[in-house]
């Protein structure tokens, strides 16, 4: 598939390259745990707890998809529209509102 040259498009591919329901909770879990060693490591004024953040969150993630959807995680070919639609996953994911978006991307919701 070419890369997505608009956001909304990429959304949806983004919600494609997640389809499974473990793959996504393993990154709703690796965001939240990047997102406490990033505020730990600023409130503690601990750089080693903040340099950790992205491998953990990024280490949860692409483990995901090597380990779980099999295919290749949608950072590499835009990188700051995959970190925003990981926290827009994981909103929509913890307020419950993450079904209608999978339903127009294609993917069966669980």
């Amino acid at each position: 598939m070419a890369q997505p040259t608009t956001y909304s498009a990429f959304w949806l591919h983004y919600l494609r390259v997640h389809a499974r329901p473990a793959t996504r909770r393993v990154h709703c879990v690796g965001t939240g745990a990047a997102l406490g060693l990033a505020l730990a490591g600023l409130l503690r004024r601990d750089w080693r707890l903040a340099l950790a953040a992205p491998v953990v969150g990024y280490g949860a993630a692409w483990s995901a998809h090597v380990g779980l959807e099999g295919n290749t995680p949608a950072t590499f070919g835009h990188p700051a529209w995959s970190l925003f639609s990981d926290l827009r996953m994981a909103g929509l994911m913890l307020t419950g509102r993450l079904r209608p978006h999978l339903q127009e991307a294609g993917v069966v919701a669980d």
